[in-house]
């Protein structure tokens, strides 16, 4: 692993690293800050998953997290949304390829062997982070932003146990119903809408539901609003009894202006869950 840059912030650290991956069959680069906390022993770890067109580097510069995550003793990881470089699979449009690997296992050409990115995030990641860096991977909770949202969704319903909390800001919230999402899932998956399910949060709902509380912001102001359905998952959630928390944020967009603006309550949220009991 290659450490790109180290940087001081808000008591702790701001890391940058660089790893071959054999989830992705490519470097793969992360964001991980870090409270001054682990001077004293390992902290817990809240992940944050990236939208569309998104490196690991927007987040962590546009989302105001360190300073919230300091506050509270937390580590936050940024991963990147895709694998890239020379020989990585690529489209023209910027809602396929790099830039955009909807966190699924690709199973289609020309994409399979690089978009492993749900293991890339759910197995490899997690391995390193445990055995390089002062975190306690028993306590983990996600969060996430567009497509990132759908991501942190999918996975926590997915993997009962693992996260604690969830929550997404503006997340793509039924994608096999989307056009975002329809045309990602095909590309990765192929046409079997059978194979989308597990990565469809509305569906996920309906099945089983997540074992923890969620917390879910999507502005009124949206300009993606149609394409994120965020009722869809409110009407399954409300279904299901769901312990959630679901809000319309009145006046706010699809940017980093909103995520940034809620940030606080987001972390505050999740160091609720990762430091009860």
């Amino acid at each position: 692993m290659e450490t790109v840059s180290e940087n001081a912030a808000f008591g702790g650290v701001q890391g940058v690293y660089r790893h071959a991956s054999s989830s992705t069959n490519c470097d793969m680069t992360f964001g991980l800050f870090l409270p001054e906390e682990v001077a004293d022993g390992p902290v817990p770890l809240l992940w944050y998953l990236s939208g569309l067109t998104c490196t690991h580097e927007n987040a962590m510069t546009k989302a105001g997290a360190q300073a919230w995550c300091a506050e509270q003793g937390i580590a936050m990881v940024f991963p990147d949304t895709s694998p890239r470089g020379e020989g990585v699979a690529d489209d023209e449009a910027y809602d396929l390829g790099q830039g955009a690997g909807f966190y699924v296992n690709a199973t289609q050409a020309p994409w399979a062997p690089h978009f492993q990115m749900w293991d890339y995030i759910t197995e490899e990641l997690p391995t390193l982070l445990g055995e390089r860096f002062a975190l306690d991977m028993d306590r983990q909770s996600i969060t996430g932003h567009s497509m990132g949202g759908h991501g942190a969704l999918t996975m926590a319903m997915n993997l009962p146990g693992r996260f604690r909390s969830v929550s997404a800001f503006a997340p793509i919230c039924n994608p096999s119903a989307s056009d975002w999402g329809r045309k990602q899932l095909t590309a990765y998956l192929g046409a079997d809408e059978a194979a989308w399910a597990r990565h469809d949060a509305t569906l996920m709902m309906q099945d089983s539901g997540f074992d923890g509380p969620i917390l879910i912001d999507t502005g009124t102001s949206d300009q993606f609003l149609d394409l994120l359905k965020p009722e869809a998952l409110a009407q399954a959630a409300a279904a299901r009894r769901q312990q959630a928390v679901l809000r319309m944020q009145p006046g706010y967009d699809h940017s980093y202006f909103f995520v940034s603006t809620f940030m606080e309550d987001h972390v505050s949220f999740h160091a609720e869950a990762l430091y009860r009991g």
